[in-house]
């Protein structure tokens, strides 16, 4: 982007309910290839997939959604070049110290002028990523995940079972709580 061209201020229509301290990093209208990013955020095409995405320093607001997905709740974001393709993590359940996820249903939106917004995406997932190491659990195996969340302090611990993974298995479970606690030691800080 050069030094005098600026993207087009968000439409105040298409901007989401921002929490105090949050601010608008990058925007993007999506929609089915019928209307420009601009037409998108104003509300003048309509279709599944068309609205506005809005990504702030808290996290990334997607069109369809009443709240914003934090930056730690994206397990996934892909950019092909027209579509950015967001998979949430889905909570299945809270255990001691970690929370068990696996993909939610995944959302692609065409962007036809992207501006900022995939670079964003990928630098603010990227960067709430603190810890990530795939183990072998009986049955299967996992990713433990460690991730900052904007605004509080210390780190989200959650684990993602291969599919196929007996997740509720007392084995799994028993070895899970394990390479968590294992995990949280390694990655604590020495000088407190």
């Amino acid at each position: 982007m050069g030094l005098f061209s600026r993207k087009p201020k968000l439409p105040a229509a298409a901007r989401p309910p921002l929490a105090d301290a949050e601010r608008v990093l990058a925007w993007a209208g999506s929609g089915s290839g019928s209307g420009s990013g601009e037409a998108a955020a104003a509300g003048e095409a309509g279709g599944p997939g068309v609205g506005v995405l809005v990504a702030t320093n808290l996290g990334l607001w997607l069109p369809g959604r009443d709240a914003r997905l934090g930056w730690h709740d994206v397990l996934k974001a892909v950019w092909s070049g027209r579509e950015l393709t967001v998979t949430p993590a889905e909570r299945l359940a809270e255990r001691a110290g970690y929370v068990l996820v696996a993909d939610g249903p995944a959302e692609t939106y065409l962007l036809l002028e992207p501006g900022e917004l995939p670079h964003q995406v990928r630098a603010r997932v990227t960067r709430s990523v603190a810890y990530t190491q795939h183990h072998p659990v009986p049955g299967g195996a996992g990713r433990i995940a460690a991730r900052r969340v904007p605004g509080a302090d210390g780190l989200t611990w959650t684990v993602r079972y291969d599919p196929g993974t007996p997740a509720d298995d007392e084995a799994v479970v028993a070895e899970t709580d394990r390479l968590v606690a294992a995990a949280r030691a390694a990655t604590a800080p020495t000088d407190l």
